[in-house]
Formats: C-alpha cells, structure tokens, sequence
C-alpha cells in the first residue's frame, strides 16, 4: 500500500475526492508510475502531478484509469466532471493554477488537460452527475430528518418529507418502499460478513448508497465504532466511523471504503 503524501490544505473537496479515488485505483493495481504510464500513455511525471493534486488530470486518463483498477468509468468520469468545474471556478477566482499540460515525451502521446471527451460522452457524463446530485440532495434531506426527529437505528419518523424523501431514494430498487438492512454478523472462512453484501474491494465514499454500504455499517458497528443508522446511506456519520478505524489500524485517513479498509472490517 503506497504511503501518500497528504494533498494541498488548499485544494477544492470535490477535487480531492476523485485524486483520493485515483490513488486507491494505483494502489489496487498495484503498478508503478512507470507501469502506469506505459498502460495509459501518460508519462510518470504527468501521474505524479495528477495523484498529487497538483494537475487536474483529463478525462481519458481518468478513464483510464478506472478500467485498470476495475471500477465504473461512468461513474469515476462523472467525479471528474464535477471536479473540473471546481478546479475551473478555482482558476477563475485565482485560487489555483491551471491544469498543466502532459509534455510530448518519446512513445507517450501528448494530450492536453483541456482535451474534451468524445461527442456523446459529454452529455452521458453530465446526466450521471446531474443525477448523483440530485440522489445527494435527497439522501441529505433524509439524514436531517432522521436527526431532527430523534431517529436511531430503526425506521425513519413518519412525515410526509421523509416519506417522498424516502420513496425518491429507493426508486431505482423499488417503487414501494425504501429498503431495510438488518446486521446478522458472522464468521466465515475466517473473515466477517452481515449479511447484505460479500463484496471485498468496492470503493466506497460520502455519497454513496445501497447494499455495499449498509454491510460497511454493519461491520464498522462490529469493530467497536458506530456508524449511526444502518440504511445503506454513506453519510457524514459513516465517513467518520471510517475514519476512525483507518486511524486505529495505520491506515491512510480519508474516510473512504477501499480494498484496505475492507480487509480491516472483515478481518
């Protein structure tokens, strides 16, 4: 596991959350920035500034990488979307330095940080991002429900904001009700599971939710740190209970479920 220097105190969070995914995808491939470069056709130098947060990285490096760490190009290119606006309204603000360009170096194609993604994948990304969003906006309106209305780890108190709230979250799932975790732990081939997922390796962060992460609830409940709810919502709660036990394990501190934590939480 690779021991990363920590990113710029300055760096906008919606950047440093996609160079944090970034970092986790390198560190499960298990290459080098030499063998990085020769799969991707960036240079070790340019990697170097794209893991270091120093230089937002283009898209098809993003995808790139996504396809070598085996995680969901969409989904990592809609983090890139929204982490350019942020790095490009930091730049107008004068608060950051602009996106450095990849030099032509011999067998490595030069591509600028500006360099757009195919036509149609532009609209395909913006609408994942538009709908990430709006899924945050809701699962944040479901965790202040619960807060203001005394919840704990049973249902959420009944009102009709948190009914729609509910209903909007789980329609993907189900068009009935939200879905219900239950933590049933127990031990098998020497490692822990609850019962909802068997997964070892999915990245997980604020923002996210379904199955995999009421599991990480689940298990962080079981080592001793309370995640808050069990409902399959990666929120603030959750991403502090992480955090605390990558502390207490000498783990890299960045609140994020990866293969590393994973291997904590089922040990």
């Amino acid at each position: 596991m690779s021991r990363w220097k920590a990113l710029p105190a300055e760096l906008d969070p919606r950047v440093r959350q996609l160079v944090v995914q970034l970092r986790r995808l390198k560190d499960h491939s298990g290459l080098s920035l030499r063998q990085l470069a020769a799969k991707t056709g960036y240079s070790p130098k340019s990697w170097e500034r794209y893991l270091g947060g120093r230089s937002l990285p283009p898209s098809e490096a993003v995808e790139a990488m996504a396809r070598i760490g085996g995680d969901d190009p969409t989904r990592l290119l809609a983090l890139h979307e929204v982490a350019a606006e942020a790095w490009g309204n930091a730049r107008e603000d004068g608060g950051a330095s602009a996106p450095e360009a990849v030099a032509a170096e011999p067998g490595i194609r030069s591509v600028g940080a500006e360099s757009a993604p195919f036509p149609g994948r532009s609209l395909r990304i913006a609408l994942v991002a538009g709908t990430a969003a709006l899924v945050l906006a809701v699962s944040a309106a479901v965790l202040l429900l619960v807060r203001l209305n005394g919840g704990g780890d049973g249902e959420l108190a009944s009102s009709p904001l948190a009914s729609s709230a509910s209903s909007a979250t789980s329609a993907p799932r189900s068009p009935a009700a939200a879905p219900t975790y239950t933590c049933r732990p127990e031990r098998s081939d020497g490692r822990w599971y609850a019962g909802i997922s068997r997964t070892r390796d999915a990245i997980l962060a604020d923002g996210h939710a379904g199955p995999e992460v009421a599991e990480a609830q689940c298990l962080l409940r079981r080592a001793g740190v309370s995640p808050g709810v069990v409902d399959g919502i990666f929120g603030p709660l959750t991403e502090r209970a992480v955090k605390r036990v990558q502390q207490r394990e000498g783990l890299v501190v960045d609140g994020i479920v990866g293969p590393h934590t994973w291997e904590v939480l089922r040990g």
